[in-house]
């Protein structure tokens, strides 16, 4: 059975009152991962409850001022995807925020349902987000770390994003983490998390790429979508890749991820038909294209 219109949500689908994109763990069947994509126009606000969830404001385009529990952070965002990496604030589960825009733009609420609260609101520096170049030959893509383990601490939020130059592949090999494992010695080699993709490919309207996620025998799935700016692919489990950009179009997708474990981690399993690939980069050199923009 092919799942590809189960969890494939062009743009506009998912739009819902002030949002672009609205995925809740309750819209998208599972536990944890959240979405919201909003457009301010200038000089628009936007209140915004985090209940039961810890949010990032992550700006796509434009800038923007983020108010909540008698702080003011100020986001002085980027441009557009591909320009530069940005900085963000961290809201904490029941808090209250206003998002204003002088001059508008566009902003990524990425989010993670939790039990605790640990963590205040704070600003997340754009110097300070890890740039990462991973893969090499055709497989290079950039990362940029923003809420990762040993990158930036909160409850159960995992939030990258990756850009892939046109004709290369990335998320791959194929990889999955949708069940808790250890190895024989007890050492943890694979988190349960659900995940959201959210893409923007470059050149216009006819820009398109290729996203693939397929199952495991126990827990099928079969997804093969063709995706264009502002469409969003939900993993629930399986493995997942590559996220093919092609040729003449680079391709942006943010990475969502949380999931039940009690220690935040991402640890990844290999497809072991395709984990391969991995050793044939260490004879190629990284796409002279990357890194992007502002971080050349």
């Amino acid at each position: 059975m092919n799942d590809t219109s189960k969890y494939h949500l062009p743009e506009g689908t998912s739009a819902e009152g002030p949002y672009d994109l609205l995925v809740t763990p309750e819209s998208a069947g599972w536990g944890y991962s959240g979405l919201r994509i909003l457009t301010l126009g200038p000089g628009q606000t936007h209140a915004l409850s985090t209940g039961d969830s810890e949010f990032l404001v992550l700006p796509l385009t434009g800038s923007c001022t983020v108010t909540t529990d008698g702080s003011t952070f100020e986001l002085t965002g980027r441009t557009g995807v591909f320009d530069s990496a940005t900085d963000f604030a961290y809201l904490p589960r029941e808090a209250e925020a206003v998002i204003s825009s002088a001059d508008g733009g566009r902003f990524a609420l990425p989010s993670a349902r939790t039990e605790r609260g640990r963590f205040p609101a704070r600003y997340g520096r754009r110097e300070d987000v890890p740039v990462e170049l991973r893969g090499a030959g055709a497989c290079s893509r950039q990362v940029n770390n923003y809420c990762l383990p040993g990158t930036f601490e909160a409850e159960q939020l995992l939030v990258c994003e990756v850009l892939t130059p046109g004709g290369n592949w990335s998320s791959y090999p194929p990889h999955k983490h949708d069940e808790a494992r250890t190895d024989t010695d007890g050492n943890p080699v694979e988190s349960e998390l659900e995940e959201i993709y959210y893409f923007e490919v470059s050149g216009g309207e006819n820009a398109f790429a290729y996203q693939r996620v397929y199952g495991t025998p126990d827990r099928p799935i079969d997804v093969l979508a063709e995706v264009r700016s502002g469409d969003t692919v939900l993993i629930p489990h399986g493995w997942h890749g590559p996220s093919i950009a092609a040729p003449g179009y680079d391709l942006y997708y943010l990475n969502v991820m949380a999931g039940p474990g009690q220690d935040r981690a991402w640890l990844i399993c290999d497809d072991p038909a395709h984990g391969w690939v991995r050793g044939t980069w260490d004879s190629q050199d990284v796409d002279d294209r990357l890194p992007f923009g502002e971080n050349r």
